[in-house]
């Protein structure tokens, strides 16, 4: 077998010409050293680096790929190694191809989002389907090369190498089909998009933004832990999903706070303490409240021992929706301790009368 491989190869080494050779030799040394050139030559970082990168590495690997290729077709034998290497050459030219197509699909429907403050190219049905339509070509086209590469001329033959692949996806299609269907379903209703940021609850709620819709899985962004949670498409569409980006009305996202204060704090005193907060979030440039329609204060329950207060306001900054709650709050504190108004909710206290003395009477 090692002498097989060898006689290939040396056999593959012969036919260049020297042009070839000096092409094989100038896309390996650019191969090996592309990341110090397009480090040294570019003006990006982060995951714009990474595409250039990827795009400089897979014309080198095109342009090793076309001269091997060409070589290999004019070989007399037809080896095991000839045959494998062939192979190799179809399966990484249709993975490179798929990728290709999926980039040039993703550019002509994608929607172009802002995400962490950088502009992608999100997912869209017609692109999602396109995508996999491609692929599914792609996979043929590839499949029926390395059948007739591998020698599986007979219609028998090379009907029982694909009977045995499809079978095979028969078998396994309730483990990716749902997710696939469900990755579809929520692109084309438009329920939730790359960027938004959703609410859901994964035993406990879960405040996070949707990173990546994925062919089986979406990634989401933890925004309270800042960490990445991985959810099946089908497992997601059986949530209780709550959109917050998507605003029921032009105000913004309506947020509510709510507080437990006493019988004898007056209303004015509430109310006076709820608008001077809300102030001097308007004033504050880091706290993204929206200064119009303003706060709504409303009591919405009145209990044995305290009213229940609700303060509602809008925000349209959803990305920092956790933060501008907590700024807010922290102002009414403030605003609470320097105006004398307690937010503890009353305690009950039973004070248990003593016990009677009993006296014994004298005989």
């Amino acid at each position: 077998m090692l002498d097989n491989l060898q006689n290939t190869l040396s056999g593959i080494l012969l036919s260049l010409s020297p042009i070839d050779l000096a092409l094989v030799v100038i896309n390996g040394l650019l191969l090996i050293f592309s990341r110090a050139i397009v480090s040294r030559f570019s003006h990006v970082e982060g995951d714009g680096l990474g595409k250039r990168l990827h795009i400089f590495r897979a014309i080198n690997l095109l342009i090793l790929l076309f001269v091997v290729f060409i070589n290999l077709r004019h070989l007399a034998d037809h080896s095991w190694a000839s045959k494998g290497l062939m192979s190799l050459l179809v399966i990484y030219l249709g993975y490179l191809f798929f990728h290709i197509s999926d980039y040039l699909v993703k550019k002509r429907f994608g929607r172009e989002r802002e995400v962490n403050g950088g502009s992608v190219i999100a997912e869209t049905y017609n692109s999602r389907l396109l995508s996999l339509l491609s692929a599914v070509f792609i996979f043929t086209v590839s499949l029926v090369a390395i059948v007739r590469i591998l020698g599986f001329d007979s219609l028998l033959e090379a009907g029982g190498v694909i009977g045995f692949i499809g079978v095979f996806l028969a078998l396994t299609q309730s483990s990716w089909a749902p997710d696939i269907i469900s990755g579809l379903i929520i692109l084309n209703s438009r329920l939730l998009e790359e960027g938004d940021v959703i609410e859901f609850s994964d035993g406990g709620s879960v405040i996070g933004m949707v990173f990546k819709t994925q062919v089986f899985h979406t990634e989401i962004l933890n925004l309270v832990n800042n960490h990445r949670i991985m959810l099946q498409n089908s497992k997601l569409r059986q949530q209780t999903l709550h959109n917050r980006s998507k605003f029921a009305s032009a105000k913004g996202l309506r947020e509510m706070l709510q507080f437990k204060i006493g019988y004898d704090v007056p209303e004015e005193d509430v109310r006076e303490l709820f608008e001077t907060a809300f102030q001097g979030a308007i004033e504050d440039a880091d706290i993204a409240v929206e200064a119009h329609p303003g706060i709504e204060v409303r009591a919405v329950d009145a209990g044995d021992f305290a009213v229940l207060w609700s303060v509602f306001y809008y925000t349209k900054d959803v990305r920092h929706l956790l933060r501008t709650r907590q700024q807010l709050l922290g102002l009414i504190l403030k605003q609470s301790s320097e105006k004398g108004v307690s937010l503890a909710t009353p305690m009950l206290q039973q004070f248990d009368a003593p016990a009677p003395v009993m006296q014994k009477s004298s005989a």
